[in-house]
């Protein structure tokens, strides 16, 4: 079993009706949401495999004594005591093959925010197996991203860490240029919209390789609520 810390919408939010439909599954039930589509699945296997969502601490193994049940009770501390970021504005961005939605500007808050629970919950997380971390392919790091792939378990943490909500595998330049436009219309909603940060999700990988699932969502305090 491994688990994971995500940004998640809440699981009746408009856009994660929308990612769920796009990505064909609903992490918070494991069930399909819509026909298989041939031409689409194979673009959004790995996506949909993980749920949509933004990475906070990526995939791990819990440490040794460590249950599942601890690691969500503190997550809960974690969040009721920290305040929601507000990404300004999200848009939708295509990096190294992948399309994602981004903050369309800096968002500090949210760094320093991602980068704390890293931190804070790195005892909770076993060290990588030899294997685990040849998986990452480090030969294809940078100096950097190898010492924190050893220190921490992922090489994008810190100054390496992009907030990304994927929607997509790796496309190539045909395949992105059909994905574009469907992808704007499908969530022109929140395109160059405001998106609160409000809670963190953990998820939950049953067996290596299998789908990843909403085990328990944790709300942040809302923006702004200690000056009320």
């Amino acid at each position: 079993m491994r688990a994971a810390l995500y940004y998640a919408p809440a699981q009746d939010a408009p856009l994660t009706r929308l990612a769920a439909e796009w990505l064909g599954r609903d992490a918070f039930t494991g069930e399909a949401t819509r026909a298989p589509d041939e031409g689409l699945d194979p673009l959004v296997a790995d996506p949909a495999r993980y749920g949509f969502h933004a990475t906070v601490k990526a995939p791990f193994r819990l440490a040794e004594g460590v249950g599942l049940d601890a690691l969500d009770a503190e997550l809960a501390r974690f969040a009721a005591t920290r305040e929601a970021p507000v990404i300004a504005r999200l848009t939708l961005s295509r990096s190294d093959g992948f399309f994602a939605l981004v903050p369309g500007d800096p968002e500090p808050a949210l760094d320093a925010m991602v980068a704390e629970a890293v931190r804070h919950f790195e005892p909770f997380r076993a060290p990588l197996t030899p294997a685990e971390f040849e998986r990452r392919r480090p030969d294809r790091l940078t100096e950097r991203q190898r010492a924190y792939l050893a220190e921490w378990g992922y090489p994008h943490v810190f100054e390496e860490f992009r907030f990304h909500m994927t929607l997509t595998g790796r496309t190539d330049d045909a395949e992105a240029a059909e994905l574009a436009p469907m992808l704007a219309a499908r969530f022109d909603k929140a395109i160059d919209r405001p998106l609160t940060v409000d809670a963190l999700a953990l998820f939950v990988e049953r067996e290596a390789g299998g789908p990843f699932t909403v085990h328990s969502r944790h709300a942040f305090r809302p923006p702004n609520a200690s000056a009320s």
